[in-house]
């Protein structure tokens, strides 16, 4: 069995037509989404970053001890975590001022993470879900 960790974003939202909503009602919809609540909206998630388990942990062992390394090691305590705005400026800086330390794999994998941040920032609906999983 394999394991890895993969990084997925929110790719797009749509609505489980079996549980829309008749047109008269179309606006609790758009109120829900408006304040954070999914009614009958499906999150598509896209696979944007995948590494081994064990590489995953040494990864995130390259970052200073502290608040980022603890949201990271959500992944192996509790088998995923997810990333939103409110994680974008701590996890930047951590994996931003460890790239001195990491391998060249560690540094493309903190890169595309940081791109990712950088979408989150820019799209604040964006989110990544980070999970571990098992082949």
């Amino acid at each position: 069995m394999t394991e890895k960790v993969v990084f997925s974003r929110l790719s797009r939202k749509f609505i489980d037509e079996n549980d829309a909503t008749p047109p008269q009602a179309q606006q609790v919809i758009y109120y829900s989404l408006a304040i954070g609540h999914h009614l009958g909206v499906i999150d598509c998630l896209k696979a944007t970053l995948v590494c081994p388990f064990a590489d995953y942990q040494t990864w995130i062992g390259t970052l200073e001890p502290g608040e980022a390394r603890r949201k990271m090691e959500g992944v192996p305590r509790y088998g995923e975590i997810v990333i939103d705005q409110s994680h974008v400026t701590l996890l930047a800086t951590a994996f931003d001022e460890a790239l001195p330390r990491q391998s060249a794999s560690q540094q493309a994998w903190s890169r595309e993470l940081l791109s990712l941040l950088q979408a989150i920032q820019q799209e604040p609906a964006v989110y990544v879900m980070v999970r571990r999983d098992r082949d």
